[in-house]
């Protein structure tokens, strides 16, 4: 198509006509810049060779080409560093391109099949847990009734303390699945506090002890050298993870065997202890080649071992992960037979022993949730280590938006924060003003203090009006918290004491469509003397709602999964009644889904609280003293 070897022709009009005819539109403005003489030169600059590759149509048949250029002399070599002449080459790299094109798609292809795999897990662990929860309700919810009567024979209150035990054990199996989900999905947060480290040790010798008494085994533990009383770290994660490997030793250790459990601090360094947890067993064992498996999802030696002693195959799994989440590591030693060791190493901050002693201010920081709002990153962190000084974990957030929907997400569940540090100076929404609509979600059940550098006596009567308990002067310091803490704890206890409804002969709507939820629900409330009308279904509650007089219902309690109109459905068809109580009247979903975008799903839907199954009955009556007015 193009010129003799040898013969001189115009550059640009050649490569253009042949761009015209030749390349296919998609590629033709590319190849056009490529081949630009600027272009050519500025690439040439500073690469050895510059290269493009189009797709050309000869006779209806597609090929892929590329064109590669080179200088005659490369820029470097020239008195005025520009290149002049150039080689140009042509090359068909059809198939190699088809191939890299065929392999990229396929790559995309299984990408893509790996996130709907993703998706359809998480929606299988989502309907797994609704259909494991559902009939945990019954057991648990009909076995606490059951519990409740004094004149109960003392052979079947053991049965029934023991099937609430099976009963909760299987909610600890349903727990691991969600923890497995909650790792890989990047949602475990691994906390950072000062705990006790004497009284860990002493919960989980009482729990493994027990088992070993139980079972006719010898249990020891033992420290080694001298430990501190207290360490910062995620104390409920390690004492999980030190209850898996020691619960798993006595599972796998027959009768007459033994159980041993050492603690020694390895290293201690800039304020940190390194410690090394050793359990010990004489049980089954493991053959050498299962032992590179032991932490796989689901892994199990062989299915007799299985059914002998009950496993998941999670336990170990979820174990490394969390000790992993730690920067921690775990080892394992085993020989078929003879018994098992895993080896667990972990480092914990060193608790200050100034730290500020909490159990005079009648406050327990491990039980507290608290959340710091500042718009200031720095800020944050620095409150968070003031916490950490007094064995306080908190939370943070960075805009007073974020912290409303955090804690519209902890109210929903019934879980909220109990102390609330807020910026007072931020941007989009001050301190007050976020107050005021955390205020307006959550009324008086969390303590909230306002943080500031700045002189607050002008805004003072206005946060006071919005619900600001106290304020502390920025940079903050241990030496002055605990007593703004006590003061504001003080004041958030009046108030709730002073706001609780009370239940008796209060009316209840109780949407659900199995029967024997519906009556240990009903029983429930019965038991506290309030009155209760059951529909069996949504759209039945919506019915009957929508004939009632004004007040007669006091709340609504609503399952979420139901036939004809599920709870989400019925709660929006409630809401946009012509009613004068439709947009008052408290609703409280009662569901087996406990994720975060269930609930979401609720509160978007116009639902007050979202109370996972089974329901303890503390819990429900906590929810109702809390919505009912």
């Amino acid at each position: 198509d193009g010129p003799s070897a040898g013969e001189h022709f115009p550059f640009w009009q050649a490569v253009a006509e042949y761009a015209e005819r030749r390349i296919d539109e998609q590629y033709r403005q590319g190849f056009l810049e490529f081949i630009d003489p600027d272009a050519i030169r500025a690439g040439l600059a500073d690469q050895m060779v510059i290269s493009y590759r189009y797709l050309t149509t000869r006779n209806g048949v597609e090929s892929y080409e590329m064109i590669r250029m080179a200088g005659v002399r490369h820029a470097e070599d020239r008195d005025d560093g520009v290149v002049h002449a150039v080689g140009v080459g042509f090359a068909d790299v059809d198939n190699e391109t088809r191939e890299a094109m065929a392999q990229s798609q396929a790559l995309r292809d299984a990408l893509a099949t790996a996130e709907e795999a993703n998706k359809a897990k998480t929606v299988f662990l989502s309907n797994m847990s609704h259909e494991i929860r559902t009939p945990m309700n019954a057991i648990i919810g009909l076995d606490s009734i059951a519990l409740s009567d004094d004149d109960l024979p003392e052979r079947t209150r053991g049965h029934l303390e023991k099937i609430g035990e099976s009963a909760r054990h299987l909610l600890t199996l349903i727990n691991d699945i969600l923890d497995v989900s909650r790792i890989e999905s990047g949602r475990m947060v691994i906390r950072n506090e000062s705990f006790s480290f004497s009284k860990l040790i002493e919960q989980v010798n009482t729990i493994i002890s027990s088992q070993c008494n139980e079972k006719g085994l010898e249990y020891t533990c033992t420290i080694n050298g001298i430990l501190d009383d207290a360490y910062i770290g995620d104390d409920m994660k390690l004492r999980q993870t030190l209850i898996n490997v020691l619960g798993n030793a006595v599972k796998f250790t027959p009768v007459g065997g033994s159980v041993t459990f050492t603690v020694d601090r390895i290293a201690q360094y800039a304020g940190k202890s390194t410690l090394r947890f050793t359990m010990s067993d004489t049980g089954i064992g493991m053959d050498a080649d299962f032992i590179p498996h032991i932490f796989d999802t689901f892994s199990q030696e062989d299915s007799k071992v299985a059914a002998n002693y009950g496993s998941t195959g999670l336990g170990m799994a979820i174990t490394k992960s969390i000790v992993e989440l730690m920067n921690g590591t775990i080892e394992v030693e085993s020989e078929k037979g003879v018994g098992t060791t895993f080896i667990i190493t972990v480092t914990l901050g060193d608790a200050e022993s100034s730290s500020v002693d909490l159990a005079s201010h009648e406050i327990d920081p491990q039980s507290l949730n608290v959340l710091v709002i500042d718009d200031d990153p720095v800020a944050c962190e620095h409150a968070k280590l003031v916490l950490q000084e007094v064995g306080i974990a908190a939370e943070t957030a960075e805009s007073g938006t974020q912290a409303v929907e955090m804690i519209r997400l902890r109210h929903a569940r019934h879980d909220p924060f109990d102390l609330i540090l807020v910026d007072w100076k931020m941007p989009d929404m001050d301190g007050v003003e976020t107050t005021r609509q955390i205020r307006a979600i959550t009324g008086d059940e969390s303590a909230i203090i306002i943080l500031t550098a700045y002189n607050w006596e002008d805004v003072l009567e206005e946060a006071i009006h919005a619900g600001v308990d106290s304020f502390i002067a920025k940079p903050l310091f241990a030496s002055n918290v605990v007593d703004e803490f006590k003061e504001a704890f003080a004041r958030k206890s009046e108030h709730a004491k002073a706001e609780r409804a009370e239940l008796i002969g209060r009316r209840v709507l109780l949407a659900e469509d199995v029967p024997i939820n519906a009556e240990i629900i009903m029983e429930m409330l019965r038991m506290r003397g309030m009155n209760v009308e059951h529909a069996e279904n949504g759209r039945i509650a919506v019915e009957m709602f929508a004939e009632s007089d004004p007040g007669y219902y006091d709340v609504i309690l609503m399952d979420m999964r139901m036939p004809e109109m599920g709870g989400l459905e019925a709660t929006g068809a409630i809401r946009a009644l012509d009613h004068p109580d439709a947009t008052t009247v408290p609703i409280i979903a009662l569901s087996a889904n406990a994720f975060d975008e269930d609930v979401e799903k609720s509160l978007q839907a116009g639902l007050n609280a979202h109370l996972s199954k089974p329901v303890e009955p503390d819990v429900l009556y906590d929810a109702l003293e809390t919505f009912i007015r």
